[in-house]
């Protein structure tokens, strides 16, 4: 089980932002049960809206981010995909770092 945080910069966090986030990041952990912490922070500014993550694992920080000319959810839906590729690109480093034994006689 892990914590969420979500914060918002100039943007209301709203029931359907939070239900969609929660939604995501369900796929975050069924790829893996050792995220201790996630923080998001959503931002709006004049041009873009933007999704922010910082996954904890142990001895391991994963950050992302994406923007959205129009939508957020189009940001979020980027961000946790970023989060995906970056779970998975750790959990294979992890498990062949673990198994790289050469012994020579």
């Amino acid at each position: 089980m892990h914590t969420t945080q979500i914060s918002g910069q100039h943007i209301d966090i709203t029931p359907a932002i939070k239900e969609h986030l929660n939604e995501k990041l369900a796929k975050l952990s069924k790829l893996t049960d050792q995220i201790t912490s996630i923080n998001i922070t959503l931002l709006k500014d004049s041009k873009f809206q933007k999704a922010e993550a910082t996954l904890h694992l142990p001895g391991k920080d994963i950050f992302a981010a994406a923007s959205s000319e129009n939508r957020l959810f189009h940001a979020i839906d980027a961000m946790v995909e970023k989060l995906i590729r970056q779970i998975s690109k750790h959990k294979t480093k992890h498990s062949t770092a673990g198994t790289k034994h050469n012994i020579n006689l």
